[in-house]
């Protein structure tokens, strides 16, 4: 590939590096959580959310549970000042939720921030700069100085405006692109602005550390976040925040770094919604720590509901492989994950463990609303006896014998290679039956009638219609079955050995049937399945049989 000569590292590693947190191997408890839906979110939408749109979407973050909900940039938009008063004149902020405004550094953009917050109880104030190298080159052209000022001026406001307003704000710093800043002037410059805050213990400031472009490997950025984590002053009285982006495709993994690294706070996007790459998505990293068994604090048991709503409202698709999330993510085509997964969930039935372990399956999917039937095995012509298997038990109650369900398998790979299709349960169903069930042709059986001998040995008459001419077949032999299929064989000129034979009742839907299955083996030595259902045993066993016989006639 051409002209990677012209590219280097963009980032600053710390002047001192700290490891010592890369010994933990996860975290022990959610961070705070921060959802930007609403600003990082929305501005990066083709058709940014209509007003109503953002109270649906805003209603569905305080479902899952959000606590700091970042509405908007009110002086940016008349939408987003409009939004922010809705909330505050309807009443819809809930008093232990907090409402997060954001704003740049500059006075006149601070003082229309604080009036669209008037009589809201619980807020932060967000203000940034850009501290990069980059920004402070081409953007600004300014010095360390200058722009160490403007961060200062912007916190000597928002403190001034917050008493003028006698509110009991809470204040937010960011020092943007943080990740093409030099650690040690970042440091200086969250300092300066946290010596105009005087932060305690009981009024925290945040100081958030953005990612706002992903410049380096994810254990880099946790380096950062450990040296601001350390020298910040008045860190009793800070809550250190991350707002990763994506552009190298790891936005979760540095936030994980970020969190074993020191810092308290995480403002994401549910599904990594946000400008080119997007933010980090909350739903990956809240649910990489509920596989851990740590309570993430968030709500995400119906993910199907969530991603329906999310779609809906912001125009955007989850992809079919989003972790916990896509359509796809539990599905599994293979036969041999198929089979694996039908064995751990039989090993699971037997033995009840108290923590979750199956193969393929990193989490229960019901934790999350999916369902095993139509989001785990899923059928095609990947598919093998095991997925197949599994989904005519679970949903229909029909327990193959292992044999069957092989030659079973086959018959379905082919429907769906034929097809180019996956195959629904319900078509499933309909092969099985058309295939396997009650096979009368070119032999059907009408009626029987046997009696037990002074021998034990079973005696009578079977009625079968052949071609569509009804004969009556003398029958004898060890049980009924024995009896008819001596019959079939003598009269039908039908020859096989080997009869295998298994039955059960019908638990699911269907509890008064039973189903009967039955293999013989030709002169050729190839087992032949057939299947019966009856709601009596005996009809149903002898309806198995003649199905067997059948499917040999035809060559399957």
């Amino acid at each position: 590939m051409k002209n990677y000569q012209k590219y280097s590292k963009g980032y600053f590693l710390p002047p001192t590096v700290d490891i010592d947190w890369l010994k933990k191997d996860a975290p022990d408890h959610a961070p705070i959580w921060c959802s930007v839906d609403m600003r990082d979110g929305n501005q990066a939408l083709v058709i940014p959310m209509s007003l109503d749109q953002k109270l649906e979407f805003y209603k569905m973050l305080l479902r899952v549970g959000f606590k700091e909900i970042e509405v908007g940039f009110p002086a940016a938009s008349d939408t987003e000042y409009e939004f922010l008063r809705r909330l505050v004149e309807d009443d819809l902020i809930p008093d232990d939720v907090t409402v997060q405004v954001l704003t740049q550094a500059r006075e006149h953009i601070i003082r229309k921030t604080f009036d669209a917050l008037k009589g809201v109880k619980n807020a932060i104030v967000h203000v940034y700069n850009s501290t990069s190298v980059a920004q402070r080159q081409q953007v600004f052209r300014k010095s360390k100085d200058e722009i160490k000022q403007m961060a200062v001026d912007g916190a000597k406001l928002l403190k001034e405006l917050t008493e003028e307003a006698g509110a009991n704000y809470r204040f937010e710093y960011s020092p943007e692109s943080f990740t093409g800043t030099e650690p040690e002037y970042a440091l200086e410059v969250c300092n300066a602005v946290l010596d105009v805050w005087q932060p305690t213990p009981d009024h925290k400031a945040i100081i958030n550390l953005p990612a706002t472009v992903e410049m380096s490997m994810p254990h880099v950025f946790g380096m950062q976040v450990a040296y601001m984590n350390k020298n910040l002053k008045y860190r009793d009285g800070v809550v250190l925040s991350l707002h990763p982006h994506n552009d190298r495709g790891c936005g979760v993994a540095d936030t994980e770094m970020g969190l074993l690294a020191g810092a308290d706070r995480v403002e994401g996007t549910l599904f990594g919604n946000g400008e080119r790459t997007g933010n980090v998505d909350i739903v990956t990293v809240g649910m990489n720590m509920f596989a851990l068994g740590i309570d993430p604090q968030l709500d995400f048991s119906n993910m199907p509901e969530l991603v329906e709503t999310y779609e809906r409202l912001t125009g955007m698709e989850v992809s079919p492989r989003q972790p916990y999330a896509g359509k796809l993510v539990f599905a599994a085509f293979s036969g041999s994950h198929q089979d694996a997964i039908a064995k751990g969930m039989k090993w699971k039935e037997e033995k009840n463990p108290d923590k979750w372990t199956l193969p393929y399956l990193y989490i229960d999917p019901k934790d999350v609303g999916r369902e095993y039937d139509g989001d785990v095995i899923r059928i095609n012509s990947q598919s093998g006896k095991g997925g197949v298997g599994f989904i005519m038990e679970q949903k229909y109650g029909i327990d193959m014998p292992k044999k069957m369900r092989e030659d079973f398998g086959y018959c379905v790979k082919g429907v769906s290679d034929h097809k180019h299709k996956e195959l629904m349960p319900d078509e499933l169903y309909q092969i099985f039956q058309n295939e396997y069930v009650n096979v009368d042709t070119p032999y059907e059986l009408i009626d029987f009638l046997l009696k037990k001998e002074p021998d034990g040995t079973r005696s009578g008459t079977v009625d079968v219609t052949v071609n569509g001419k009804k004969e009556t077949f003398l029958a004898r032999g060890n049980g009924r079955l024995d009896a008819v299929s001596n019959a079939i064989q003598k009269n039908l000129g039908v020859t096989y050995k080997d009869l295998t034979y298994s039955e059960h009742a019908l638990e699911i839907g269907q509890s008064s049937r039973a189903m009967a299955y039955i293999g013989i083996t030709g002169t050729d030595g190839k087992i032949t399945w057939g299947a019966g259902m009856d709601t009596d045993i005996i009809t149903a066993s002898l309806q198995a049989l003649f199905s067997a016989v059948n499917r040999m006639k035809a060559g399957k």
